[in-house]
């Protein structure tokens, strides 16, 4: 009987364990932290057996396949011991993939994957496709493919996950975009995190699709070295040769073979630019997919934001709350305010991950009146911006950064809350700052 270690008792941990179980495994499981209640709960109906608050070195080298929460970096001493002994470590994507022969559509990126991942699931279940959602959103994927197979899977995949994942084959893979984020985890060396981003490419084949925005600087210097059996279809926000996507007088055009169809820009229900990049990713994976043109359509028109992505919150004395929380990098605030149409009160501050404030400075001169800091500490934030906007505050707590808004903020003003940094100084996650914001936003009604 192989014997199974799950390193992290999070969805993912939790989801491998039931697969291992599912196909005969000894499994085990083990957290370096404290175990959530309702995983604990599956664990204990499960019998399953595990342990937190630490990890036991000899149980987990007596392991043949170690599973990796995504979470843990690959220089943790027990990671690299046991790749030192030999022992495989996979991700959960990986090791569920070894156990399906579902179609696999696989989005990664800087930033829109939730987006787009929502966007894709939602565009494949009008069609009346039998798909689930893994990766970074809904279920575990080896959860799934235990309990509930699918025929399709749309997953998110960070690069985090792509580190592990070897034999695992995409038949659509996308990358949206490719932005300085996790710098830390990759020795502050962007061809590391790039590599990371295209391991979403390895095993496709001449059946396969490789969907990709064709501007980004760092995708189109990657895909000049990267040999690739996939069918290319990449897409542009301009007439452009060679595009299977592009946008030409307020209209989308699609165009693979066989089949060309277009929407104009303001039938797509998500406003904003990068929205309109996401848009055209998920309807190309669609098109590529063979889905009725008028299906795909309807999705992108009737398609719902996604929680904590440029999300309305409410109108308080003419004044718009919208909630950016997932904005955890430079670059996905650049997108926020590239959608800003009003002048603008926007909320900067958290875990700062080396950021560079260069991207966005043009956009804050242009459409920022005032910038409220929220975060511990604040003084780089503070130092970057000063002289750059009207007003400029520095604040601790959600309602301290929230009455600075109301102050700030006149009828017809925009407050954005779109951080640029990751949530851990004050929140314990970007949804936990999120929806704080919004219950903040709601008080003031």
């Amino acid at each position: 009987m192989q014997k199974l270690v799950i390193l992290g008792a999070g969805e993912s941990g939790i989801g491998a364990a039931i697969l291992g179980l599912a196909k005969g495994m000894e499994v085990w499981v083990s957290d370096a932290g404290k175990i959530p209640a309702k995983h604990l709960a599956t664990l204990q109906q499960r019998n399953i057996p595990y342990e937190e608050g630490g990890h036991t070195p000899e149980r987990i080298l007596e392991a043949d396949i170690v599973i990796k929460s995504p979470g843990i970096p690959p220089t943790a001493p027990i990671v690299e011991e046991c790749v030192r002994r030999g022992i495989p470590v996979l991700s959960e994507i990986e090791f569920a993939g070894m156990y399906t022969d579902a179609k696999m559509i696989c989005i990664t990126g800087s930033n829109g994957k939730t987006t787009t991942t929502m966007l894709t699931y939602h565009i494949l279940r009008k069609a009346g496709l039998d798909v689930g959602l893994a990766g970074n959103v809904g279920f575990s994927l080896a959860r799934q493919v235990a309990e509930e197979p699918h025929a399709y899977y749309v997953i998110e995949l960070s690069s985090f996950q792509l580190e592990n994942m070897y034999r695992f084959r995409a038949n659509i893979a996308i990358i949206l975009n490719i932005t300085p984020d996790h710098m830390d985890r990759y020795d502050h060396k962007m061809e590391n995190y790039t590599a990371a981003k295209f391991r979403i490419l390895q095993n496709q084949t001449s059946d396969d699709y490789f969907i990709y925005w064709m501007d980004d600087p760092v995708i189109a210097r990657q895909v000049r070295n990267v040999q690739s059996e996939a069918i290319r279809l990449p897409f542009a926000d301009h007439p452009v040769e060679g595009a299977a996507a592009w946008v030409e007088n307020g209209i989308v055009h699609y165009a693979l073979p066989g089949d060309v169809w277009e929407i104009p820009c303001d039938r797509i229900s998500l406003p904003g630019l990068h929205n309109l990049y996401n848009s055209m990713a998920a309807g190309l994976s669609a098109t590529a997919l063979k889905i009725d043109d008028n299906i795909i359509r309807s999705a992108l028109e009737d398609f719902e934001a996604v929680e904590h992505r440029l999300e309305f919150v409410a109108e308080v004395d003419g004044v718009r709350y919208i909630n950016d929380s997932k904005a955890t990098n430079v670059n996905s605030t650049w997108y926020a305010l590239e959608s800003m149409t009003s002048p603008t009160v926007l909320i900067l501050g958290g875990k700062d991950k080396g950021n560079d404030y260069s991207e966005i400075l043009p956009l804050v001169k242009e459409k920022v009146k005032a910038i409220v800091c929220m975060g511990v500490d604040n003084r780089k934030l503070i130092d970057y911006f000063t002289g750059a906007v009207p007003m400029l505050y520095d604040t601790h707590s959600l309602e301290e950064a929230v009455r600075a808004c109301v102050s700030a903020a006149r009828p017809g003003d925009t407050v954005l809350l779109s951080p640029c940094c990751a949530s851990f100084d004050l929140f314990t996650s970007y949804e936990d700052r999120g929806r704080q914001f919004k219950q903040a936003v709601r008080t003031l009604l």
